[in-house]
């Protein structure tokens, strides 16, 4: 039996979504069926059911693996149709991981609504201190990881008004987001980025260092 709460995690939607996609592609290409703008990286597709699911039908097949009520559309559509019909949707958590210089933090502006809460370590290493981002002073690191710590709790047991909640981070380790997920409940997002693409943008961006951090990140990396 499903839950709202288990339901997208399950093999069966991922496994339909995937069979979704092949069938849509057109020429290799998948479309949104919002905007009709191409999807150009496969983490900012979503399914979204026309027939609003809900505990009461999730368990109908008709309604929830029903490939006629499912669109494929961008991640920021699927939140623009229910700011556009009113739907107050139970809050959703997704853990934005990928590599240093990967784009997490890029993606997640795009994509989040003015309800949303983003959590970004190092927006909080920036945040409580005068330096430039991504200067870390030991000195600081206890205060920053207690709001970490705070801003967790807070999304694991719901407490607010915000609608969605993106937690950044690098998580390379698979058994490190599981756990993550289950205190959360949440559902993770790779951003998938070539080495070489984020070792370019972190010269190009004069972060010193930083190769060793990708370097170090992909050698652990496990999907």
């Amino acid at each position: 039996m499903f839950t709202l709460d288990n339901f997208y995690k399950s093999d069966e939607w991922r496994n339909l979504l995937n069979v979704l996609k092949s069938e849509r592609e057109r020429e290799g290409v998948l479309y949104c069926e919002h905007c009709g703008k191409p999807i150009i990286k496969k983490f900012d597709c979503i399914g979204h059911h026309k027939h609003e699911l809900t505990n009461a039908n999730v368990n109908d097949y008709n309604i929830s693996l029903n490939p006629d009520n499912i669109m494929l559309i961008h991640h920021k559509c699927h939140n623009i149709i229910h700011e556009r019909f009113g739907h107050e949707q139970p809050k959703k958590v997704y853990i934005v991981y990928g590599a240093p210089c990967s784009g997490k933090l890029s993606w997640v502006k795009e994509n989040a609504g003015i309800d949303d809460l983003i959590l970004d370590i190092d927006s909080i290493w920036e945040m409580i201190s005068n330096n430039d981002r991504y200067v870390k002073r030991d000195r600081l690191k206890e205060n920053v990881f207690g709001i970490r710590d705070c801003l967790l709790e807070q999304i694991k047991m719901r407490k607010g008004k915000w609608k969605n909640a993106y937690v950044i981070g690098g998580y390379p380790m698979k058994m490190e987001r599981e756990r993550l997920e289950q205190r959360l409940n949440a559902e993770s997002i790779f951003i998938s980025e070539d080495k070489e693409v984020c070792l370019e943008r972190a010269k190009a961006s004069n972060r010193v260092g930083w190769d060793k951090y990708i370097n170090e990140w992909f050698d652990r990396y496990m999907p």
